[in-house]
């Protein structure tokens, strides 16, 4: 006697499709074009059942009983779509991903978004949604990341994101977020961390040491950056356009990995550049533009061999260009601004050569700028202006 296997099919749990449903109802139908995922959503077949060109943006758990399949993830990115977030999608407990970016979802964020222990993957950026990120987010352990940046997003960055041990990406840019930044040392697996363009205020906090990328940029911060001396795996750092003064200390231009550094628009007095002469160092862009930076130009850029890209304009440098920076000129430095401080003198002879490709500016010093030389473009300050900042007058 032949024995037939029998085979049983999972059906998709019924709260789940019941959750589906109501995400779709939640979406205005006139942004479902024919061609979106949503569109596919057909609820006359089984959502885990009848894949195929049904219910695309969906994947669901393989149960090994006779267990039914649940959602696992839901990735309905770039699709346009405008409505709200449904407090029925805390009811899919099995997801790993949700990712809605890209879309016009609006309103609030719902806090039984809570519910989805098993996430570890949360994108709600380039949306409209609006209010507080709910208060116990951090009680869901697997995130690793966290994107919702560009939306309307307000409230306070919560200190208890530091239990998110698992987190590696946390992004948070480009909305209305005030307060302080709290201690996130506890976040020792974060490895990027974009706050850039909010409203946050006070000094710098301390950092887990394994970020790789800093944005912080336009945003209030004040006070000094001598907590991230020690950040030593940084690759990126953006600053810009905050009101931190004192020294650009020579810690943070040598950091070991540092690639990118963006410090302009501050309040810096002073910058110390170490001789990096057979000192391996990864820099390649330097921008300070429109702080209080004084004194001479640091002859010791010079040193940086893979810097490619320098901006010190729209400070109060005075003195000569150094010698030095003609040797760099065009390479590797293929971007120089020295525009709008108080500089004097010649310019170096190789800025003269017409072979030099570089791209920048010598406008508003008092330079002898030979107007054949594109750098010298803009015209320069009378001389008297110079000598009054050299003898210490405003």
């Amino acid at each position: 006697m032949t024995l037939i296997p029998m085979f049983v099919l999972s059906k998709t749990l019924d709260s789940d499709i019941r959750a589906l449903r109501s995400i779709k109802r939640a979406v205005d139908p006139i942004s479902i074009s024919p061609y979106s995922f949503l569109n596919t959503w057909d609820f006359n077949y089984d959502p885990c059942e009848n894949l195929g060109p049904h219910f695309l943006g969906i994947l669901c758990t393989i149960p090994l009983d006779n267990s039914s399949s649940q959602i696992s993830m839901i990735n309905l990115e770039g699709e346009g779509y405008d409505g709200l977030l449904t407090p029925a999608i805390g009811n899919l407990t099995e997801l790993t991903l949700l990712n809605l970016s890209k879309n016009k979802f609006r309103g609030l964020i719902p806090n039984s978004i809570t519910n989805l222990k098993k996430l570890t993957r949360l994108v709600l950026s380039d949306n409209f949604l609006s209010g507080n990120i709910p208060a116990k987010l951090n009680t869901l352990k697997r995130l690793e990341s966290i994107n919702m940046s560009k939306n309307r997003l307000s409230g306070s960055i919560l200190a208890e994101f530091s239990s998110l041990r698992r987190l590696t990406l946390m992004s948070l840019s480009n909305n209305r977020f005030s307060g302080r930044i709290p201690n996130l040392t506890g976040l020792w697996k974060l490895r990027i961390l974009d706050l850039s363009s909010n409203q946050l205020h006070g000094t710098l906090p301390k950092l887990p040491h394994s970020l790789v990328t800093l944005l912080l940029g336009q945003n209030g911060l004040y006070g000094h950056i001598s907590p991230l001396m020690r950040l030593e795996n940084l690759k990126t750092l953006d600053l810009s356009n905050n009101h931190l003064s004192g020294f650009i200390f020579l810690e943070i231009l040598a950091l070991p990995t540092l690639n990118h550094l963006n410090l302009s628009e501050n309040r810096f007095t002073k910058i110390e550049v170490l001789n990096m002469t057979n000192i391996e160092t990864q820099l390649k862009v330097l921008d300070a533009h429109a702080n209080h930076l004084h004194g001479h130009l640091p002859v010791n850029l010079a040193t940086y061999v893979n810097l490619t890209t320098l901006n010190l304009g729209q400070n109060l440098f005075s003195g000569q260009i150094p010698a030095k920076y003609g040797k760099k000129v065009g390479k590797p430095w293929r971007s120089m601004f020295l525009d709008h401080n108080f500089l004097k003198g010649d310019i170096p002879p190789r800025f003269n050569s017409s072979n030099v490709k570089v791209r920048g500016s010598f406008a508003g010093n008092c330079l002898n700028c030979p107007p054949s030389v594109r750098l010298c473009g803009g015209g320069q300050r009378a001389a008297s202006e110079c000598d009054r900042r050299s003898r210490g007058g405003s």
